[in-house]
């Protein structure tokens, strides 16, 4: 029973995949550097991340599948969910092995998972996108805090450079500590100190521009001034706006 380690990330499991065919070894069981090994391991091989290898598997895989279910497995990637990578390294194992496209073969238990999972991964990056609140800076900085169950912060900034290219902007995921900044001109990955920039979701009120409170009591009357009361509906108004978002939009205060 062999066992691979590797860093976790995905250029590193596409090295791993890389790897396998050249050992002409499979393992059971991916690991981090820090993950205890299994029991009655035969051996255990450390994936070195090499841009070169992971690049040939990714090359392989354009010539066997259409970008839209390659794409799917970045998705997959970004999901996070336990076990994801391992369900990633299989589906592209059986894409090599296999003469025909696995691609729709839906009975196929690992084709299955990475369709449902890309798809959960896709709303909840459709979710981001509808649910995001820009608040301005003293600095003239539009700053957003979210949170998502998923990683999918990369996969909505081909959105925001579009639709606020005229702005600065900062998007920032307090769950998993880092976001972009867009300067008008490209965008980069940034960290932050958002303990004390960000309190219960919103952006610490002295860092704020002058006018965004006055914006933001303008924004809240309108709300409630266009509700109708007789045609509120909690249950069906928690399924369209999940609660775990009202915490950072402005008209939920």
């Amino acid at each position: 029973m062999i066992v691979f380690r590797y860093d976790k990330t995905f250029e590193g499991l596409l090295t791993a995949v890389f790897d396998a065919y050249n050992r002409n070894t499979f393992p059971v069981k991916l690991l981090s550097s820090d993950e205890i090994e299994l029991l009655f391991v035969d051996a255990c091989h450390t994936v070195i991340t090499d841009p070169k290898k992971s690049g040939r598997v990714w090359k392989g895989l354009e010539k066997r599948m259409m970008p839209v279910t390659r794409n799917m497995l970045t998705y997959v990637w970004l999901s996070e969910i336990s076990g994801c990578d391992e369900t990633v390294f299989r589906y592209i194992r059986k894409v090599f092995d296999s003469k025909t496209s696995i691609e729709m073969n839906f009975a196929d238990d690992d084709v299955l998972q990475v369709r449902n999972i890309a798809q959960k991964v896709n709303r909840e990056k459709l979710r981001v996108i509808e649910f995001v609140r820009f608040q301005k800076t003293a600095d003239g900085i539009f700053f957003a805090p979210i949170a998502p169950e998923h990683n999918v912060l990369p996969l909505t900034l081909e959105h925001f450079t579009d639709r606020f290219a005229d702005q600065q902007w900062i998007i920032y995921d307090t769950k998993r500590d880092y976001g972009y900044f867009y300067n008008l001109k490209e965008t980069t990955e940034i960290t932050l100190d958002s303990d004390t920039l960000i309190l219960e979701g919103k952006v610490n009120e002295e860092l704020l521009d002058p006018n965004e409170q006055l914006f933001q009591r303008m924004w809240k009357s309108y709300f409630r001034s266009m509700a109708i009361k007789e045609r509120i509906n909690p249950k069906l108004h928690r399924q369209h706006l999940p609660v775990r978002f009202w915490k950072y939009l402005t008209e939920k205060q």
